[in-house]
């Protein structure tokens, strides 16, 4: 009797060989194999579990309607679709632990989409000749996927295909035998931050709400960890969030690859969860150290944090608009929304006699969040740093004073 079982998706017609072989290493390490095929044109060599007319189905059509669809991409949008829908489907029957997908690029394309309609904690490994590569976009990829090259790997099975493929088989059963997923057992909080040096409040607030029963789930606000972030929030994983650290959504703006997606801020929101916010590290723009700067932010300085990020400053302007951009975020539902405004600065690089000290640009900035921030939402300012202790005891005002009213879930 196996003892977990892994969703193996690929297109059958073209994949057959690769994708039997992953299989066989699976049940060989006593695995069990649930096969979806993805296919349009051809068929299987053997029959499959999940099969192409199904995938097509789910997605709210027919196979011959895929097939004359019109050309290869709309086809396999189709079947992306479909499977996406079925694969949540099946998890939700408790029909698989993990999921491997084999593909090139059009094969990695509908794999993303799969891996993104199931939660964190599910394995998800893709075995791909594009795994790594820049035509993948960031925001495509969710929370805990793993990618591994498909090296050697673009026509029929060899010695150096297989070492990536037996690798990916002996991962996803491993980590489905591993992985202890997300336990409801206590109300958990999300929190963004950055680097300590930058933003300390989590180092108090942690212990303060674990005190009060509540699990805290810290997020690091580079791009991927707020992607993670936001996938939690819009599976209504938290009983409340406190997004006090918001140079995602500056960099978003700024057209950085370091962001957090279009929907940051969002779906908390969308999901019912009250929200803490605050514009922490929003004066920053962070982009990646591979990439070419836009235009309009060529006439300042630059800071390399590293060979990966480099960094650079809003101007009052820029500074305003994102002001703007957070009051539509939040209003953008009517979810509970509770601003706290540290006027004092907002991360440790800003303070007196720092790089990125702009006491001016601050003024301006908090000038249009006063402006901005009006109701539903609720509005704190606090004439402190966002570092300093008395931040911290604002956001746990407004947190204890929604749990008192019943607006966040009590512990218990």
């Amino acid at each position: 009797m196996a003892d977990k079982t892994i969703l193996v998706v690929g297109t059958y017609d073209t994949k057959n060989d690769e994708l039997t072989y992953m299989a066989e290493r699976i049940t060989a390490m006593g695995g069990g194999v649930l096969a979806m095929d993805i296919s349009v044109l051809g068929d299987p060599e053997r029959p499959v579990d999940v099969w192409k007319s199904e995938v097509a189905e789910a997605a709210g059509t027919t196979i011959q309607a895929v097939i004359d669809s019109g050309d290869e991409n709309t086809a396999m949008q189709i079947m992306a679709r479909g499977a996406s829908v079925l694969a949540r489907s099946l998890l939700d029957q408790g029909r698989f632990d993990g999921v491997v997908i084999l593909g090139g690029s059009m094969g990695t394309d509908v794999a993303l989409d799969i891996c993104q309609a199931l939660p964190l904690g599910v394995p998800k490994y893709v075995v791909s000749t594009v795994s790594f590569s820049p035509v993948i976009p960031t925001d495509r990829l969710s929370a805990d996927i793993q990618m591994i090259l498909w090296a050697g790997g673009l026509y029929g099975l060899n010695s150096v295909c297989k070492a990536s493929l037996s690798q990916a088989a002996g991962a996803v059963l491993g980590a489905a035998r591993a992985v202890e997923p997300p336990a409801a057992n206590r109300p958990m909080v999300g929190m963004t931050s950055l680097g300590s040096s930058c933003l300390r409040y989590m180092k108090r607030l942690k212990p303060e709400l674990e005190a009060r029963g509540y699990e805290v789930a810290i997020f690091h606000a580079t791009g991927m960890g707020g992607m993670a972030f936001e996938s939690i929030a819009r599976e209504g994983g938290f009983v409340c969030v406190m997004d006090f650290a918001l140079s995602e959504l500056g960099n978003l703006m700024a057209g950085s690859v370091v962001n957090g997606g279009e929907d940051r801020m969002l779906n908390a929101g969308r999901a019912g969860i009250p929200r803490i916010v605050a514009p922490g590290c929003l004066d920053l723009i962070d982009f990646a150290g591979w990439q070419e700067i836009p235009e309009q932010y060529r006439d300042r300085p630059f800071h390399a944090h590293n060979r990966l990020i480099k960094c650079s400053a809003f101007n009052a302007e820029e500074r305003r608009a994102t002001a703007r951009e957070i009051a539509k975020r939040l209003k953008a539902s009517d979810t509970p929304a509770h601003v706290i405004l540290p006027s004092g600065g907002i991360e440790e690089w800003d303070r007196l006699g720092q790089p990125a000290h702009d006491p001016e640009g601050l003024a301006i900035f908090c000038d249009e969040m006063r402006t901005v921030i009006t109701e539903p939402l609720g509005f704190t300012e606090v004439a402190a740093h966002i570092n300093d202790d008395a931040f911290v005891d604002a956001a746990l005002a407004v947190f204890d004073g929604w749990v008192a009213d019943g607006t966040i879930e009590a512990h218990g």
